[in-house]
């Protein structure tokens, strides 16, 4: 069909009600970078709420893509799996693969989400709060005044790559490998083009885990504390972990991208959307207390990643159509969190939005995100100083967003700060 064909050689993107239904490949990482899954995401909601497409670059998967079937699926892990991969494609060579405790199912997937748990546990955080406090102060503090800037490098990755330093207990002058390491393990399945992947391997397997394994037996070596390598290297069931490369690379990667991608993305998001909806800002300005709801909206309205897989155990007849053994199951949060029959107005962002934590962005059931208090924490904090500090954070220019179909990210945010 001649606008699929413009799609792939153009990078022109179709409107979507033009195109027959079977046709529809969601997964197509330009659709997320121009911002135009919506549409995409809304037919399907309306006409194929479960939706079979049957070729793509990653090969055939089925579309979830409303909020409750997206929870039926996210807490039914004995029928669907998340053994083989949690994104969309498959790793394409077995010796690439790194399997991680979010891609695993029970019992190992509790053993090892339990025993690295307690980094993140509500004791801990409150001991860190002032701590994250006095970085985000800093980081503010250090920005350049009437000046403009990308928001991304100066703010959302420094204050989110200070925050893994910190529960890993990285070597805080090298925090700077920590993103770096998680654009390399997420380019390679998410976004659409063609990746080196040995290259990947190579940065992974030499750069990081030589790395990591260094750090790993100077952990083992003292009193175990709460950071996550000192946990895996303590843990009964995981201290072995080091003679596995595959699989400690596999959690090291898990950690650094749920704890990178995730906030990093909604910090951005958030002025983002501020500067797009100006009403809201004032709202914001004349009543703080709307900041814990307002980060709730950011997460909801950003979905920092925009969907989850698992693949079917046995076959399934789910809401009407047949979902076969072994076929991939693709849980669309990005599409769940714009539910129209769940979530009231869902494409308005409202920083007063009712009920505004109930959203899918941290995923249900036993893989939902351990460190989701983390995330929102670091997103209060900031929200509490830059309102002490500044009049406004003005956007200067369009956002540029990644290429990718899993993080819903962005690489530039232009702004000036006003001071108060």
């Amino acid at each position: 069909m001649k606008e699929q064909k413009d799609f792939e050689q153009k990078n022109v993107i179709p409107d979507p009600w033009s195109l027959p239904l079977e046709t529809l490949d969601v997964s197509k990482a330009e659709l997320f970078q121009s911002n135009q899954h919506g549409e995409y995401f809304r037919r399907l909601r309306k006409e194929a709420p479960v939706h079979y497409c049957p070729d793509s670059m990653h090969g055939a998967y089925w579309s979830i893509t409303k909020f409750n079937d997206i929870m039926a699926i996210d807490t039914d892990h004995k029928r669907f799996s998340s053994d083989t991969n949690i994104v969309i494609g498959d790793v394409p060579e077995p010796e690439l693969n790194t399997p991680m405790f979010i891609a695993m199912d029970e019992p190992k997937h509790g053993m090892q989400r339990k025993t690295v748990q307690p980094a993140v546990a509500p004791t801990q955080l409150s001991e860190l709060e002032n701590v994250i406090r006095q970085r985000v102060g800093k980081i503010l503090d250090d920005l350049p005044i009437n000046k403009e800037f990308n928001w991304v490098e100066l703010v959302s990755k420094e204050l989110t790559t200070q925050m893994l330093a910190t529960l890993f207990d990285f070597p805080f002058e090298d925090r700077h490998l920590l993103p770096y390491w998680s654009d390399v393990a997420t380019t390679a399945t998410t976004t659409g083009i063609e990746v080196d992947m040995q290259e990947r391997q190579r940065v992974l397997e030499e750069e990081m885990f030589t790395y990591f394994s260094k750090l790993w037996h100077k952990r083992a070596a003292e009193p175990r504390k709460f950071n996550f390598i000192s946990l895996f290297a303590h843990g009964n069931e995981t201290k072995h972990m080091i003679n596995n490369p595959a699989e400690l690379l596999g959690n090291l990667i898990l950690l650094i991208v749920g704890g990178n991608d995730t906030t990093r993305n909604s910090i951005s998001a958030g002025v983002v959307e501020l500067n797009r909806n100006p009403k809201e800002y004032d709202k914001l300005r004349s009543d703080l207390s709307l900041i814990p709801n307002m980060v709730s909206e950011i997460i909801r309205y950003q979905t920092p990643l925009g969907h989850m897989r698992r693949t079917a155990l046995e076959d399934v007849e789910f809401q009407g159509q047949k979902i076969r053994k072994g076929d991939r199951v693709v849980m669309w949060y990005v599409s769940g969190n714009r539910d129209e029959e769940v979530i009231e107005n869902p494409d308005a962002f409202l920083i007063d939005r009712d009920n505004a934590r109930h959203h899918l962005s941290f995923g249900f059931g036993i893989h939902r995100c351990m460190g989701n208090r983390v995330g929102e924490m670091q997103l209060r904090l900031l929200w509490e100083e830059i309102t002490k500090r500044f009049d406004r954070i003005e956007m200067t220019g369009e956002p540029e967003r990644i290429l990718s179909n899993f993080v819903m990210g962005y690489s530039k945010v232009p702004v000036v700060v006003h001071k108060k």
